[in-house]
């Protein structure tokens, strides 16, 4: 039994991009290969491992590398195994889940709309997950359990009244991103007014949520994440030709047979939920899904919505800014969102330049 690597047409005739190869086995089934974006995954995966490697030894208790990776496998000592699998691996872990999960939403809703600009944190997808969280917060003084709920209601009704709002005659990206600015405006009002109501302690605790952090995060938070990434993730990267048929425009998906509206449904739900999710775990950890895809089209230089790549820049993103966070200021460690707060908010700049100059804004 062999595999035959081809750089013939492909896919009912038409031929593949250059450098991009056609993996066709016994059985006809045939896998499009880009070399670049291949080896680009295998890079941000080897980044990912070993920001996580950095930030479990860095801490009170630092524990090099290889002691690190040694614990991992069960080599370490008792305090080195307490450290490692009790502290600080679920931490690392949550950091990935969160990073990947906001980097494919990111990615989905950027390609969704055709447009950069089109990330679940600036079309109100992350603002309304943070009202949700705040309203059991302040109004019915709820736990984390119940904070973490709220989020995730709180982003997927957000969500729906996004759609609902964008609704004509289908949706349409621009129309989207519109509407999802607007309605991120008018949720900012609602947190502002739920932190004036709320207690001194309420409102401690309410500050501290919407930093966006991952002190304290346990395999209580990875086990939900973990499930429902193990759920959407495998949805939405099943849609990732469709997806990719969208960015050409509806009727060229039309015409491709790409069942447009019911696809779009499908995206934005789970898109939605994986952001929702993530966001309870960590609370809202800026910029992430904006540029996480963005600087994985630019690493892979592929067509397409890149979903995988944009998943593993996310996570390799959030390890490095939580190991920045924890070790770059001294005895002062910030919460990681302040760090993906000021990175992100120089790149959404030099985004916002670049689609001038290029004419598109």
């Amino acid at each position: 039994m062999s595999t035959t690597i081809r750089t013939a047409p492909a896919e009912g005739g038409r031929a593949l991009a250059k450098g991009v190869r056609a993996i066709r086995t016994p059985g006809g089934l045939s896998v499009r290969v880009e070399p670049r974006a291949a080896a680009a995954g295998v890079l941000l995966t080897l980044v990912t491992l070993a920001a996580g490697v950095l930030l479990i030894g860095s801490g009170d208790f630092d524990i090099p590398p290889d002691q690190v990776v040694a614990t991992l496998l069960g080599h370490g000592d008792a305090a080195q195994e307490f450290i490692v699998h009790d502290l600080r691996l679920p931490r690392a872990l949550v950091a990935v889940l969160v990073g990947g999960a906001l980097g494919l939403g990111g990615a989905v809703f950027q390609s969704i709309t055709r447009n950069p600009l089109g990330s679940p944190d600036l079309i109100g997808f992350g603002p309304g997950a943070t009202v949700g969280a705040l309203t059991v917060i302040v109004l019915l003084h709820g736990d984390a359990a119940a904070t973490s709920a709220g989020a995730v209601a709180g982003g997927l009704l957000t969500g729906a009244l996004i759609y609902l709002l964008a609704w004509k005659r289908g949706v349409h990206g621009f129309r989207l991103v519109l509407i999802g600015i607007g309605t991120a405006a008018m949720l900012t009002a609602v947190i502002h007014y739920l932190v004036t109501k709320a207690d001194l302690v309420d409102a401690t605790r309410a500050t501290l949520w919407m930093t966006g952090s991952l002190d304290g995060r346990d395999w209580a938070q990875f086990w939900p994440l973990l499930i429902a990434s193990v759920v959407l993730v495998p949805l939405i990267l099943a849609f990732g030709r469709p997806l990719r048929m969208l960015e050409m425009g509806d009727d060229a998906a039309y015409a491709l047979g790409v069942r447009v509206e019911r696809t779009r449904s499908v995206l934005m739900v789970a898109a939605v939920l994986l952001v929702s999710l993530a966001t309870a775990a960590a609370g809202p950890i800026a910029f992430v899904s904006l540029s996480a895809p963005q600087l994985a089209r630019r690493l892979t230089r592929s067509p397409g919505p890149n979903l995988a790549a944009g998943a593993l820049m996310g996570a390799a993103l959030l390890l490095v800014a939580d190991w920045t966070a924890s070790n770059a200021f001294g005895e002062r460690q910030l919460p990681v969102g302040v760090v993906t707060g000021v990175v992100g908010g120089v790149y959404l700049l030099w985004l916002l330049v670049a689609e001038r100059r290029a004419g598109r804004i």
